[in-house]
């Protein structure tokens, strides 16, 4: 397990603490926990929990348009989900507005759990989730996240798991070497709050054992929420020898 990072004491509201019953009455070992920061968007809960941004679990809801039933879609944090392709298994689909979510599920965008929903949701688990041992996902508040394997995830939710992310782009690695490039620039220019070198392409190379969209290793990724501002600019530093070499085997 990662180390966890910026965990809070708060007290557990009364929607995590509903997620928390239901992963006890399943047998699930993790229990949720409260980040002292918000984790709304899956890069600031990787952020937060020192993890890849692929390892979150973040949940999509669409309204069916059939019978007003949620459509739950628990895809990597690093994907996107085709409405296309979800449509094709459940139905045609409608926006889910916040109102809608927060009536179905009982949980507010940015803290919308896979399990313990206020009422029954269609649920759908995109197979990329299965790249990774360990995964986590929100616990009923935008501040909590519980731990789990894709398997877990797959057996507390009884959802099939399924092929409903937009596909790969060949030219993808190349574009996020070209903006990983750009911002290596604005990195050295900046004193303060060095920006992070995600850009949500997050996939980690068997071959070089570099994420593809940032060029950091697992290890920098997970000392990248805890560093200050000298310790993320020497990360900046070995991203940047590594787009050098890059360019001299490209060109």
């Amino acid at each position: 397990m990662n180390q966890m990072h910026k965990v809070h004491a708060k007290p557990l509201s009364a929607a995590v603490q509903r997620v928390a019953a239901a992963l006890q009455a399943q047998g699930h070992a993790c229990a949720p926990l409260m980040l002292s920061d918000a984790a709304r968007t899956a890069q600031q809960a990787a952020d937060a929990l020192g993890v890849v941004v692929g390892q979150i679990a973040k949940s999509i809801i669409f309204r069916r348009l059939a019978d007003d039933a949620a459509v739950l879609v628990v895809t990597a944090g690093d994907q996107r989900v085709d409405e296309a392709r979800v449509a094709a298994l459940v139905g045609p689909l409608g926006r889910a507005d916040a109102a809608f979510v927060k009536a179905k599920t009982g949980f507010s965008i940015g803290g919308v759990a896979p399990i313990a929903h206020a009422s029954d949701s269609v649920t759908l688990i995109d197979q990329t989730l299965f790249r990774f041992q360990e995964i986590w996902a929100a616990a009923g508040h935008p501040h909590a996240v519980f731990q789990l394997r894709p398997q877990d995830l797959a057996r507390l939710t009884g959802a099939p798991v399924v092929d409903v992310v937009q596909a790969f782009a060949p030219d993808r690695s190349q574009d996020a070497i070209e903006l990983i490039a750009s911002r290596a620039v604005l990195a050295r220019a900046t004193c303060q709050n060095v920006p992070s070198p995600c850009i949500s392409v997050c996939r980690m190379s068997e071959d070089t054992g570099l994420c593809e969209g940032c060029l950091r290793t697992l290890d920098e990724i997970i000392q990248w929420s805890g560093a200050d501002d000298p310790a993320k600019r020497a990360i900046w530093a070995q991203i940047e020898r590594r787009l050098a070499a890059l360019k001299i085997t490209t060109d």
